[in-house]
Order: C-alpha cells, then sequence, then structure tokens
C-alpha cells in the first residue's frame, strides 16, 4: 500500500483515515457523474448542522468535499464511494472519497479545460484543511481530508 501525505507542520501526520469508536460516520455510494459533488455536499450540510460544525469550518469542509469528489468524477473511475465521519473529542471532521483508480481519459468537463484550468484543486484542498493525502488500496483509491472545528 502506498500512502501519500500533504500535512501543516503543526498538525500530526494522519496515516490512515480509521475513525475511532466515538466518532459520527457516513457512507455513501454516488453516482459517477457530475451531480455527484453537488449530492455530497447536501449530505455534509445536513451532517455538519447536526454536528454544530462552526460556520468557518463548515465551509472548508464543503469546498473540501467538492473538490474531491469533482476530481473523482473527472479522472477517476467509478465506483464513486464518500465517507463522512467527526471524531467527537478532536472535533476533527474527517472526509473521504474512494474510487476505482485512474481513469484512460479525463471526464468532459476535464478534457474541454485548457492546461491552466487544471490542478487547483489539491491546492484549495491543502489551504483547507489540516492534513489529506491519499492511499491505494485493492482495486481503488482512497482520497481524503481532515477539517478541525472550533468549539
Amino acid at each position: 500500500m502506498t500512502v501519500t501525505c500533504t500535512c501543516i507542520p503543526e498538525t500530526p501526520r494522519r496515516q490512515g483515515p480509521a475513525p475511532g469508536p466515538s466518532a459520527s460516520v457516513g457512507t455513501w455510494t454516488l453516482a459517477h457523474r457530475p451531480e455527484a459533488a453537488g449530492e455530497a455536499r447536501k449530505i455534509t450540510k445536513g451532517f455538519l448542522t447536526q454536528w454544530s460544525v462552526d460556520e468557518d469550518a463548515a465551509d472548508s469542509v464543503l469546498l473540501a468535499v467538492s473538490e474531491l469528489v469533482t476530481n473523482a468524477v473527472e479522472h477517476a473511475r467509478p465506483p464513486l464511494n464518500f465517507q463522512l465521519s467527526r471524531d467527537p473529542g478532536t472535533r476533527r471532521v474527517h472526509i473521504e472519497v474512494s474510487d476505482g483508480g485512474p481513469a484512460a481519459m479525463d471526464g468532459d468537463w476535464a478534457a474541454s479545460c485548457t492546461p491552466d484550468e487544471h490542478g487547483r484543486g489539491l491546492e484549495i484542498v491543502d489551504q483547507l484543511t489540516a492534513a489529506h493525502g491519499d492511499r491505494e488500496e485493492l482495486g481503488r483509491a482512497v482520497h481524503w481530508a481532515d477539517v478541525i472545528s472550533v468549539p
């Protein structure tokens, strides 16, 4: 298994996205099409409200979800799975998007873009999150990000 991470120096590196026993968890299979990002945001918004996540952190989570799901739709093969969890102790919101690995060619939207329109998604995720990374598992790629909310 290969694991890559990008972390802010003050944040401990997170190698595995296994939520603790007290974490709230939900997992959804999304249709592998552009509308998946909107569906994932809708699901996420409901949980962020339920968990009383502060507005700034909620905005960061929603944008990170959009970027990760959109990347999976545009650059990877199905299936597309989305997982969201929160550890009440650390108030860390954990996002995971798994896909069937790299696609032979980009989706219609990405293929129609100019080269300077690509590559900003993970930079955005890097700016919004405490940590993010990816790992390969048998037959799938998993991309994850963590956002810490203020109590």
